[in-house]
């Protein structure tokens, strides 16, 4: 399990808006190669760890407007849960994020690439959430992002 904190120079309905949607996680959680939603409160992620393939499904367990948001795996071949929190700071300008996030097998030890996966996690969110500060900053978070996403935002547009 990783637990990581970082101050984002930026209000927190901004922040909370950036990191409230699961689809937006592969723009700095490096080690997510995509998340699509299936509905409000659905997502399948997908990424690949040392040449196997890995997919799981979350369900949004938590999400409390500016204040706190939560997902658990519901099936897959990787567990995952996270849990992001969002505390203003400096009268509302800036806010800090506690960025929660775990994996695990379903069942039995993990295999030597998934070890060191799991083992390098908190490592890995730290320059994850500096990505994300840094996008948040200057205002190219929205931007960033492969052109399957882009494909795939510009699909779910209501007509």
């Amino acid at each position: 399990m990783a637990h990581e904190r970082i101050e984002v120079d930026l209000p927190l309905a901004k922040v909370y808006e950036l990191l409230c949607n699961p689809v937006h996680f592969p723009k700095f959680l490096n080690r997510i190669e995509k998340v699509d939603k299936v509905n409000s409160q659905t997502f399948e992620y997908s990424t690949n760890i040392e040449g196997e393939e890995f997919q799981w499904t979350t369900n949004l367990i938590d999400n409390l407007r500016n204040t706190r948001f939560a997902w658990i795996t519901i099936n897959g071949n990787l567990n995952q849960t996270g849990t992001i929190r969002f505390t203003p700071l400096d009268n509302g300008d800036r806010t800090r994020v506690d960025f929660t996030l775990d994996y695990r097998t379903f069942y039995g030890e993990p295999d030597e690439g998934l070890a060191k996966f799991i083992k390098d996690l908190p490592t890995q969110l730290q320059k994850d959430l500096n990505k994300f500060k840094e996008l948040a900053e200057t205002d190219t978070f929205k931007e960033a992002g492969s052109e399957n996403e882009k494909a795939s935002e510009e699909s779910e547009v209501t007509v």
